[in-house]
């Protein structure tokens, strides 16, 4: 009798198995209850890469009484920038141009420019000098790490061309874009595939920009709404990304893969696992 009452105890459904990834860390976590999904050495600070400019456009966006229309000229300084770091990823933005803080947002976030990034840092760092404003703008980034409590992030460069103490971990940056999606222009950039920008040239008249997304999950999986990719030679491959599928959003970072096609390759393991058991 008691081995056949046994057989009415319903079943509980086995958890999924927790996927490989080729990265050396991962974070994954439930966007709307911040819980951890999955974790990879998930707090081992790493060389984060492009990824950094998601921190670049938090500060930018968390600025009070924020003009997103306000236009900034082009200087010489932010493309002489990109050639003497050996042609860095680039909004391929052109001297004397005038371009608002929304469009610079856009060249920083798609095509990963580290030319728009030096633009930002300029126009919001404070200071009398350029080299002044610059650090005053990474301090900034580094105050708000500090409000968001990550505790093993630190930046050196507004745009992940680090000198030696440019880090951060899968559980920092996936909590770090977490809060850059609350706001709404944040959001709209980041699943944006490609766009094209009307830009005021030197002489008045006007030019188009156009950028296309760097991050591949878009379009290539379903519900994907960002958010960075980033690349170097100490930080190989990263995406920080996000999802959203029946009302659930994921939201992760993969650190140090192996290329291109791994780190989106780990990245639809992560989603798919965290939709498994959010």
């Amino acid at each position: 009798m008691l081995a056949g009452g046994a057989l009415t105890v319903p079943a509980h459904a086995a958890a999924p198995p927790k996927p490989s990834i080729v990265a050396k860390g991962g974070y994954v976590m439930n966007s709307g209850n911040g819980k951890t999904l999955f974790t990879k050495t998930a707090d081992t600070r790493r060389s984060t890469g492009s990824t950094t400019k998601i921190m670049t456009a938090r500060v930018v966006l968390g600025q009070r009484n924020l003009n997103l229309d306000s236009k900034v000229k082009v200087e010489k300084a932010y493309g002489d920038y990109i050639v003497d770091n050996n042609y860095a990823s680039s909004a391929r933005l052109i001297v004397g141009d005038k371009v608002t803080v929304r469009q610079l947002l856009y060249g920083l976030m798609l095509p990963s420019g580290c030319d728009a990034a030096y633009a930002l840092a300029d126009k919001f760092g404070k200071g009398s000098t350029r080299k002044a404003r610059v650090k005053n703008f990474i301090g900034q980034m580094n105050t708000t790490a500090k409000n968001l409590d990550l505790k093993n992030t630190h930046f050196d460069s507004f745009d992940g061309i680090g000198h030696g103490k440019n880090y951060s971990t899968p559980r920092d940056l996936t909590k770090l874009a977490r809060s850059a999606m609350k706001y709404s222009t944040f959001r709209t950039i980041v699943k944006t595939k490609s766009t094209k920008q009307k830009v005021t040239t030197k002489s008045g008249g006007y030019r188009y920009m156009s950028w296309k997304n760097t991050n591949n999950l878009l379009g290539s999986y379903r519900g994907a709404i960002g958010v960075k990719t980033g690349s170097g030679p100490e930080a190989k491959y990263c995406l920080v990304f996000a999802a959203t599928r029946n009302g659930k959003t994921v939201i992760g970072t993969v650190l140090t893969s192996s290329s291109s096609s791994a780190r989106i390759s780990d990245a639809k393991k992560l989603l798919d696992y965290g939709f498994k058991v959010a």
